[in-house]
């Protein structure tokens, strides 16, 4: 496809929201034909996102005015896409839900993490896991996608090279994320004087997460907890892994460059020297990349394995992923709208 497409963002007035628009008023094959707010409806978009003042001259519409277009992008908060998901679909001849309602496969995992039977089960199969490193052709062929977990993406994409190769007995893995995964919306948990400067373990069990991890990476043995840091975009995965079996550091470095070589959005960390040894969110910030590195425990004998990577958790974690599956979906180039390089310092 190589003519534009017309794209609708359902909630734009949160982060999600705010980065999809960010993209797709850039991007080369979309025009944003609406923006909807509850809360803003008729008020300037740059209002809730001062960055694209001058940008875009959008306002927001209220859910009941969304007219046809060929994408709609749902990012409304989680439970609300599966409620009206019919509605949606006679409204565009694709969709991609940025929430959590669609990521899982099976209706008894969904009740099971989110502890309630799901609105629509039977749009369960319609939906595609987002990740395009995970999906890539399945994603190609679908009309509807699902988002995906922040946390979930860089556990996945950390981990995915050791799991499909057999390699994983183990996995004991911390995610530290940023304030802005707690959304727009204030919290007692995310108001400032609570949020800053804390190190707070939220999940130290139980993360819905989890359940994406176990869904794309088979039924691994995770132990997976998420720590709130003083940041306000990122997700970095530490994953102690202890190995099936020795493998030499240049084996392990093998597998992941034949695993990553042909990905647009992974890059392999792996100086020897300087500061930057190691993936760090702050250098992601607005990008689409994941960094992957990892560091080999020699006293183990090669059976222990530390693996770090980092996203922006409303950019490879979500927005990010969202406009890089439209572009499968359309048959424009994977990158259109991404290559943003980030910037240093920051």
């Amino acid at each position: 496809m190589t003519e534009r497409v017309t794209v609708t963002i359902v909630g734009g007035s949160g982060y999600v929201g705010g980065e999809l628009l960010r993209l797709l008023v850039s991007h080369p094959h979309v025009t944003v034909r609406q923006v909807t707010s509850r809360s803003q409806a008729g008020k300037f978009v740059h209002g809730a996102h001062p960055n694209l003042r001058t940008v875009t001259d959008l306002r927001f519409t209220s859910l009941d005015e969304v007219e046809r277009a060929d994408v709609l992008f749902l990012a409304q908060a989680h439970g609300e896409a599966a409620t009206r998901i019919d509605h949606w679909a006679d409204l565009a001849g694709r969709i991609v839900d940025t929430s959590a309602d669609f990521r899982l496969r099976s209706p008894e995992a969904y009740e099971t993490w989110y502890g309630a039977p799901h609105p629509a089960p039977a749009w369960l199969d319609k939906f595609v896991y987002g990740l395009p490193e995970r999906g890539r052709d399945a994603i190609r062929q679908s009309r509807y996608v699902s988002g995906v977990g922040c946390n979930a993406t860089v556990a996945i994409l950390a981990l995915a090279p050791l799991a499909d190769a057999g390699l994983l007995e183990r996995v004991v893995a911390d995610v530290k994320v940023g304030s802005s995964e707690s959304g727009a919306v204030p919290t007692a948990a995310s108001h400032h004087p609570e949020r800053s400067g804390t190190v707070r373990s939220f999940m130290p069990t139980g993360h819905r997460h989890q359940a994406e991890i176990l869904q794309e990476l088979g039924d691994l043995d995770v132990a997976f907890s998420v720590t709130g840091v003083e940041l306000v975009r990122g997700a970095l995965i530490t994953a102690h892994c202890t190995l099936t079996e020795s493998v030499a550091e240049r084996d392990l470095w093998s597998l992941y460059r034949k695993a990553y070589a042909n990905e647009p959005f992974v890059r392999l960390v792996s100086a020897k020297s300087g500061i930057h040894r190691y993936p760090d969110p702050k250098l992601l910030a607005g990008t689409n990349w994941c960094d992957v590195g990892f560091a080999v425990d020699e006293r183990s004998g090669g059976r222990r394995l530390v693996v770090i990577a980092a996203i922006d958790n409303l950019m490879k974690g979500a927005a990010g992923s969202a406009v890089q599956s439209m572009n499968l979906m359309c048959r424009f180039d994977e990158t259109a709208g991404l290559t943003f390089p980030g910037l240093h310092p920051i």
